[in-house]
């Protein structure tokens, strides 16, 4: 029996402006302010590696990231192929594997702003990862490095 999915989230009509266009901008800031990451992933036909600026949430010691548009997206299905990315966030480096996607209508997760306005969006989906375990020292690891290359990458 096929699982049925969530409704697309209505503001799904603006993902090509903000791939094209504020993604590159995001690039900027994403590594670096609270609230914000970049996911470094590779194409799983491609061998591409791409930069996605995400909202990315703490919740122990996982992460959690809204799926605004759904989990149909190319940078889910990489790191899904995967089974692991990188996440950069507040100059820091952090291994992430095991993506887990969720529906919670409630957005329980969320600090209570950002619920409140993906409640506006009804946005649903999210995906949960882990630290991988052994990379304990990770978020001691300075990222500057690789936000220097931010320019030239892509995002699905």
């Amino acid at each position: 029996m096929t699982e049925a999915k969530p409704p697309t989230p209505p503001l799904a009509f603006i993902k090509p402006f903000t791939t094209r266009v504020f993604n590159r901008f995001s690039r900027h800031f994403a590594g670096w302010l609270p609230g914000f990451g970049i996911i470094e992933h590779t194409g799983r036909k491609s061998g591409t590696a791409y930069r996605t600026p995400m909202n990315v949430f703490r919740d122990g010691s996982d992460w959690i990231f809204a799926l605004t548009y759904g989990s149909d997206v190319q940078w889910l299905k990489n790191v899904s192929a995967a089974g692991e990315c990188q996440l950069v966030t507040r100059r820091k480096r952090i291994e992430l594997v095991n993506p887990r996607v969720f529906v919670d209508p409630k957005r329980r997760v969320m600090p209570f702003p950002v619920r409140q306005f993906l409640g506006l969006m009804r946005v649903t989906e999210f995906v949960r990862m882990s630290p991988r375990a052994d990379d304990h020292d990770s978020r001691s690891r300075n990222a500057s490095a690789t936000s220097a290359n931010s320019g030239d990458a892509n995002t699905l």
